[in-house]
């Protein structure tokens, strides 16, 4: 049978809280390994521990490729499925949940009006160059994040920090979430915020705000980020040099033939990857990574298209399938069509769009129609919105009264890719095309590779419409609507509306509001909102994606935040 895991999606923000340590894990060694031509041919252990480390390969089939391996710069999945192998942040999350838990922090504690923050950080925690964690460490990484300047201030490049921290430090015309960090003593580290928040400390579980080494940092000139063309160019830290405290090290990246090895960290603070190297591979065709697997060159892979679960299972492969804790949306931004501009339109858009056929033809089961622009699971979710009515007479009335009966629109299409919300994009892609050209609107249709220009393009404003969607970092609303609209210079450039300051005014109160209850009624007030006067973006789904590993794989443990560590990994041969 399919195994349909329903894991908890909960939250943890509270005042003056204190944590310990988490549980340990039950996982152990594996004997004997043979790795004998850089296929799956992993390890031969029978999984009972006998005291031998594991010399055996992992080898995964990524759905693309990364970005580059500082997440701190990074936005894309692909990228944070390495960076989270290779680092670690102050909080984690509960194997299997979205629920924060202790990190590199051993206990943390907030002040009574939530903004000092004291984290104490755990001891005997060494880099991957050997220098030691320590209070200094940590507050050195704080400070870079704040100070980053030119080029890496753009919200392409420190995505994260522009929308959950806001300005950095030469920037006195925006507010900062930041406001200070402070090695008290050599293991504790106290971090002041400028204002209450839902989403702190959470917010630090996230892969962006791994905690990186400063000599590495320092050595390899980690925040040297320029401008290039309509991207960027990174420093060789970035590509070459990432350095964390987690279980696995970066040991190379054949960028030609879409290969990252990673080693097992001897000196790892807490129990050691269960396989000597993991080996993720590029395969952006989800038919290819299934002949991988069933050829044996590979132990597993992401996103494995529905119509295969079953058969897959019955090969022996195990499916595990995550909750569906995201949402696949068609992002609209005026800045380039100002047709959008009229609410009318982007109505008729999203009336044209026929949800339930498309849930049904394209998503796996489980999926749904999306009303609003978070999962249910998540306080806030407002149950009387329904999914936009498929009407095109609707769509076609709308266009006409606000006089663009004959718009033409450009549409952009992610190639070389599958994201867990969005395992087929060109099928979705063609059937949104379908729908809009139905109703008279001339569709042009922009192919655009995912690491290509695709996710650098969408996020500056460039595109009219596109493609994307949102697997959740934490339990929290905040870090779906708050992530996508508080700051007006997003990717659906907001700030282009009259609603923008209303709409960033309701964002910004209701995070920061203490109360759970208060701040639970003022989210449904404010996905009401959105889906009925805004309606910046046009949501479209929710759907459960999978993961599938050979019956060689033991010890998985599958997030619902599509955030696995595979150091828990061991292979059985």
């Amino acid at each position: 049978m399919i195994n349909r895991k329903a894991a908890a999606v909960a939250g943890a923000a509270a005042l003056a809280l204190v944590l310990s340590s988490c549980a340990e894990s039950e996982r152990e060694s594996d004997g004997e390994n043979t790795d004998t031509d850089g296929a799956a041919t992993g390890a031969a252990g029978d999984g009972s521990g006998d005291g031998e480390m594991s010399d055996a390969t992992f080898i995964f089939g990524a759905a693309g490729e990364p970005k580059l391996f500082d997440p701190f710069y990074a936005s894309d999945g692909e990228t944070f499925r390495i960076t989270r192998q290779i680092y670690e942040q102050l909080l984690d999350f509960e194997p299997g949940t979205a629920e924060t838990i202790p990190g590199l922090a051993e206990s943390y504690e907030g002040s009574e009006d939530g903004l000092t923050w004291d984290f104490q950080i755990r001891e005997g925690v060494k880099f991957h160059d050997g220098t030691d964690l320590d209070a200094e460490a940590v507050c050195a990484n704080f400070d870079r994040w704040y100070n980053q300047t030119g080029a890496a201030q753009n919200s392409a490049v420190t995505y994260y920090w522009n929308n959950n921290f806001g300005g950095f430090a030469d920037q006195s015309d925006r507010d900062s979430l930041y406001e200070s960090c402070e090695a008290t003593d050599e293991m504790t580290a106290q971090v002041t915020i400028t204002r209450y928040t839902s989403k702190f400390p959470d917010i630090l579980a996230h892969g962006a705000y791994a905690i990186h080494s400063p000599s590495a940092m320092e050595e390899h000139d980690a925040n040297n980020v320029e401008a290039a063309g309509e991207g960027f160019t990174y420093p060789a830290y970035a590509t070459e040099h990432p350095t964390g405290t987690g279980a696995f090290q970066f040991a190379g990246y054949d960028q030609a033939n879409g290969t990252v090895t990673l080693e097992r960290f001897e000196d790892y603070w807490g129990e050691k990857a269960g396989v000597a190297e993991m080996v993720v591979r590029s395969i952006p065709d989800e038919a290819t990574r299934r002949q991988e697997l069933e050829a044996g060159q590979i132990h597993g892979y992401d996103l494995p298209n529905p119509v295969d679960w079953n058969s897959l299972e019955e090969d022996g492969n195990t499916i595990e399938i995550r909750p569906a804790f995201n949402i696949l949306y068609v992002g609209l931004n005026a800045t380039t069509n100002e047709a959008l501009l009229d609410v009318n339109v982007r109505k008729a858009l999203s009336h044209a769009i026929n949800r339930d056929q498309l849930v049904q033809s394209q998503l796996p089961e489980g999926a749904e129609a999306a009303s609003q622009f978070f999962p249910d699971t998540l306080p806030g979710y407002n149950e009387d919105l329904e999914p936009y009515a498929y009407d095109p007479d609707m769509a076609r009335e709308l266009l006409e009264e606000a006089g663009h009966a004959d718009l033409e629109i450009e549409f952009w299409q992610p190639t070389e890719v599958t994201r867990p919300y969005m395992p087929d994009p060109a099928s979705i892609f063609d059937a949104i095309r379908s729908d809009w050209e139905a109703v008279g609107i001339t569709v042009n249709p922009r192919p655009m590779p995912w690491t290509g220009g695709y996710l650098e393009g969408t996020e500056q404003g460039q595109a009219a419409a596109y493609l994307l969607g949102w697997t959740g970092d934490y339990s929290s609303p905040d870090n779906f609507i708050g992530t996508f609209f508080t700051q007006q210079d997003n990717a659906f450039d907001t700030g282009n509306y009259d609603f923008a300051d209303e709409l960033t005014d309701m964002l910004v109160e209701a995070d920061s509001e203490p109360d759970p209850d208060a701040r639970e009624e003022m989210y449904k007030e404010i996905n009401a909102r959105i889906a009925e006067d805004f309606l910046p973006g046009l949501p479209i789904s929710h759907s459960p994606p999978a993961i599938v590993v050979s019956e060689a794989v033991q010890g998985l443990i599958t997030s619902p935040l599509a955030a696995e560590d595979f150091s828990t990994v061991t292979i059985d041969e």
